[in-house]
């Protein structure tokens, strides 16, 4: 699904942040993404999501190379990947029932044929009693949840989760986990990103590491 050969990437004439990087993810794969901080995680999710584009090589989403795909033609893609960023980026003139249906909402879809939908997502990461709240009341581990809910409300072919458990405790971070699993064994693609060994350590799964923008990869 998605596909790096010999990619690197900088900012401006400043030194590769990403350099040499070839790998898969395949169908209905589960992986975790870590390194140090700085490595550049979030970066390779920015590729991975078409939201930058590398320096060289090839990126190649869906089975089309990103560099060449029609501008026009990028949030088609974009709406078959759900993502989690760390800053959340929830709209805050809507509540959080509002912004967790917005995927579907701009799909076109009726309300009637989500509502029950959403509504016992946001039960499961534990904001049934904070679905009609707007983003600025909610507490930051709250606000990570909501946007863990939009990500995976439509059920995408790739999800990609940005330090997805940061702010929640090793409860909740178990629950979610087990969330993304059931949405792999659904067929969809997991990457997540993230520091926290004790959550690496509860499933066997891909380990793809960052370092000094390079990756290794253990399977």
């Amino acid at each position: 699904m998605i596909d790096f050969d010999n990619v690197g990437l900088r900012y401006g004439m400043g030194p590769e942040v990403l350099r040499d990087l070839t790998f898969e993810v395949p169908r209905r794969s589960f992986q975790f993404l870590t390194g140090p901080s700085g490595a550049g995680k979030t970066t390779l999710l920015r590729l991975m999501f078409m939201s930058l584009q590398p320096t060289r090589g090839f990126v190649r989403v869906f089975g089309q190379d990103i560099t060449t795909i029609p501008q026009q033609e990028l949030p088609k893609l974009r709406r078959r990947i759900g993502i989690v960023f760390q800053d959340f980026r929830l709209l805050d003139h809507l509540t959080t029932y509002e912004n967790v249906a917005l995927p579907l909402r701009v799909r076109g879809k009726e309300e009637t044929s989500y509502r029950t939908d959403v509504m016992e997502l946001l039960k499961w990461v534990g904001l049934g009693d904070r679905m009609n709240v707007l983003p600025p009341i909610l507490s930051g581990g709250e606000k990570q949840r909501a946007a863990i809910a939009r990500a995976l409300i439509d059920q995408p072919e790739i999800l990609l989760a940005d330090e997805p458990t940061g702010n929640v405790d090793a409860p909740l971070a178990r629950r979610l986990l087990r969330l993304f699993l059931e949405l792999n064994k659904l067929g969809t693609a997991v990457i997540i990103a993230t520091h926290d060994l004790s959550l690496m350590d509860q499933i066997d799964a891909r380990r793809m590491i960052l370092s000094g923008g390079r990756l290794e990869i253990y399977e």
